[in-house]
């Protein structure tokens, strides 16, 4: 089927705009992972707008730095369905007590680990 809307009209731009970004569209039909929309993001990151307007307020540039790491921390750990608190206070009793801080132990205890899940998942 092929549309044939009038020139200039509101259609017209949405038919012209779907075809010069088809390529870009086409990925969200062949992957069914992906959102058709970005709302969640856009709702989970709110929280973060607002944080930085509240972070200038901050005594020290490394204070509102650590706020924001904080915050960003503990909304990956509630997305990945894991209790954000428990979760935090696992990381501030394990991470100063690691011998070497290398990327595979740091692997070991992010959120999205088998063994992270099992220990901290809010179910």
């Amino acid at each position: 089927a092929t549309i044939d809307p009038v020139a200039k009209s509101k259609l017209d731009a949405a038919v012209q705009y779907a075809c010069k970004l088809r390529s870009g569209f086409e990925p969200i039909f062949e992957d069914g992972r992906l959102e058709l929309t970005n709302n969640r993001a856009e709702r989970n990151i709110k929280e973060l707008v607002i944080g930085r307007k509240n972070w200038l307020h901050s005594t020290s540039l490394e204070g509102a730095r650590t706020s924001g790491i904080i915050l960003s921390v503990y909304k990956t750990a509630e997305l990945n369905g894991l209790n954000p608190v428990k979760y935090l206070e696992f990381l501030f009793d394990k991470i100063p007590n690691l011998p070497v801080l290398s990327a595979e132990t740091l692997d070991q205890l992010l959120p999205w680990n088998k063994d992270v899940q099992q220990h901290f998942s809010r179910n």
